[in-house]
């Protein structure tokens, strides 16, 4: 099997920067992916930030730049969005990566509605990143594999990756993640390692405007899914790994974990999983 660079994504810890690194290194991780705190910092105060994450022998293997709200689905919101998508990347770089992870909204199978309002975002986005070396990488989760797969084909950039969450397709979509890797193949960029079970299915658009709007009268997401620690659900992730390695990924496999009690000991475990499915 393929030997990946584990990442963890540092809000999953739940604990102060500085704290946050110390036990990175305690449980073997080799990078993080950090968020927006540092969007706002000058370049002096990145450097200091970015010297203490390789003071504890790490390295950073994404940026998560999701805005939250609805993506890029409205016309109207998206020139600032743009804006500060590009400071975004433009921090991801001073952090020495050349990935920024984003949610872009749901894009609609039929190409209706939204869609051309999220191929022109995107296609702005990408030459972003084509300008200074770096991929925006679109989270799996709101359609198939497939449909990601034929919008990115049509965007006239190679700037635009994915960011392969096993999870959110196994939760949410209800469709096979390791089927999916195939197709995406080398769109991928970046991935993250977490698990979980789909309890109801509805369609994949009403969960993630649950997120996007703030929530939903009479709507309980506990009813729908449960993402689980890594190994627990219903992601199979050893076949999940080979299949990465059977079309020759290259990046990190960052490992999220949005709940839980103890998110420390979940995260500690699955890194001596990932090894323990890596060495075989």
């Amino acid at each position: 099997m393929k030997q990946y660079k584990i990442g963890v994504m540092l809000e999953s810890f739940r604990l102060p920067f500085a704290e946050s690194l110390r036990v990175a290194k305690e449980i073997g991780a080799d990078a993080l992916q950090i968020g927006l705190f540092a969007l706002d910092m000058n370049a002096e105060q990145r450097r200091e930030a970015l010297d203490m994450i390789k003071s504890h022998g790490l390295c950073v293997s994404a940026v998560c730049g999701d805005l939250g709200g609805h993506g890029f689905t409205v016309a109207a919101d998206n020139a600032a969005k743009i804006e500060t998508s590009k400071r975004i990347m433009e921090m991801a770089l001073a952090f020495e990566t050349n990935v920024v992870t984003t949610h872009i909204g749901v894009i609609p199978a039929d190409k209706s509605g939204c869609y051309g309002v999220l191929t022109e975002a995107c296609t702005a986005l990408g030459q972003i990143g084509e300008e200074c070396g770096a991929r925006f990488a679109i989270e799996t989760g709101p359609e198939s594999p497939e449909v990601l797969g034929a919008f990115l084909d049509q965007l006239p950039t190679k700037g635009i990756g994915v960011n392969y969450d096993p999870a959110n397709l196994v939760m949410v979509t209800g469709v096979d993640p390791i089927k999916g890797v195939h197709t995406l193949g080398d769109k991928i960029v970046h991935t993250h390692a977490k698990d979980g079970i789909m309890l109801k299915q509805t369609d994949p658009a009403v969960i993630y405007g649950y997120f996007a709007d703030g929530g939903i009268e009479d709507m309980r997401m506990e009813d729908y899914f449960k993402e689980l620690p890594l190994g627990k659900g219903n992601v199979d992730v050893p076949a999940w790994i080979a299949a990465l390695s059977a079309i020759d990924y290259s990046g990190y496999v960052t490992i999220e974990r949005e709940v839980g009690a103890n998110p420390v000991g979940d995260i500690s475990m699955a890194v001596s999983y990932l090894r323990e499915i890596m060495q075989k």
